[in-house]
């Protein structure tokens, strides 16, 4: 199946106003949004659905409290959602809507959507870096350049959910919708789809059933500087840091994670690992040690040695 990720996902929310201004101070940029909620968009069109929790025009809640609604997949081709109609509806319901994409459930319950994706190609620089050793970039002053600097999500990149039962999570995925196992921390897998070859799009965390859920969702940002200029700027907007900056080891990606109104954490990463299907899944137990390589932590600007010279020019101790 010729998946390629995470179009969008869906939310039923208690504050429909905080979140807009949440997703908007995120980086997404609103489209067709009124009181009532509506999409925001990261620069490929990729985005976040959110409405009122009893907005008649989402999916059925799950039965724990959690405001993820659903998950809609982009896919290469209509033949490819066409082919996943078909494998799902051999055991389940599977709602095919007019404009060609179809709707089921999987074997947690996750409300799901496949669609042809709406991703639409970015032409984009990436981040790059002068190095002893490798040919210089053409030189660059940035002095005053930082402050402006856009900072805006690329795309979608992942979500990771709560789940009670790991196989059968898991098990729906690589058996019926082609994903891969890339590596395994003992409380569940990182999966990919056989449209990209992102370390994953998809992770699960074993928990208790009353906790399933979202546990939080990411978009790719341009490199680490655009991360830590965009998570500096929304811990301005009076945003809380949940976890972050830092670097993870399994998918190699720079990570900054945010609370939200969404239920759910925001995560904005940067620079993932690519597999192919060579690539040999790594297993460990979960630990401190086994999610970063390293973490940072922000801190308001200071000049080193200002405390110093304001206690001197002040005649203090």
């Amino acid at each position: 199946m010729n998946i390629i990720g995470p179009d969008a996902v869906a939310f039923g929310v208690d504050d429909v106003s905080a979140c807009k201004e949440y997703l908007t101070s995120y980086g997404l940029d609103p489209v067709d949004v009124d009181e009532t909620g509506g999409f925001f968009a990261a620069l490929d069109g990729t985005g976040v659905l959110v409405r009122h929790r009893n907005d008649p025009r989402l999916p059925e809640p799950l039965e724990t409290a959690n405001m993820l609604r659903q998950i809609v997949y982009g896919v290469a081709d209509q033949g490819t959602v066409n082919a996943i109609a078909d494998e799902l509806a051999k055991d389940r319901q599977v709602q095919r809507l007019q404009d060609g994409s179809v709707e089921a459930r999987d074997d947690t319950g996750f409300a799901l959507k496949f669609q042809v994706t709406k991703r639409r190609q970015l032409d984009l620089p990436g981040e790059m870096v002068n190095a002893p050793g490798s040919p210089p970039h053409r030189a660059v002053n940035k002095i005053g350049v930082w402050e402006d600097m856009p900072a805006k999500p690329r795309t979608f990149s992942h979500i990771v959910c709560f789940v009670p039962e790991i196989p059968a999570a898991e098990n729906f995925y690589v058996d019926r919708l082609g994903f891969k196992v890339t590596d395994r921390f003992e409380v569940g897998p990182f999966l990919r789809p056989a449209g990209t070859r992102d370390h994953h799009t998809l992770f699960f965390i074993r928990t208790p059933a009353y906790m399933k859920g979202c546990e939080h969702l990411a978009f790719h940002m341009g490199g680490p500087t655009e991360l830590m200029l965009a998570g500096t700027r929304f811990i301005r907007a009076g945003y809380q840091s949940a976890w972050g900056p830092g670097r993870h080891k399994f998918g190699s990606n720079w990570f900054w994670y945010f609370n939200s109104p969404l239920g759910c954490h925001f995560e904005y990463d940067a620079d993932m690992d690519q597999h192919d299907d060579e690539w040999a899944p790594r297993e460990t137990l979960i630990s401190p040690e086994a999610a970063q390589a390293f973490l940072l932590e922000y801190s308001e600007r200071r000049l080193p040695g200002a405390e110093r010279r304001k206690t001197q020019e002040g005649g203090g101790h």
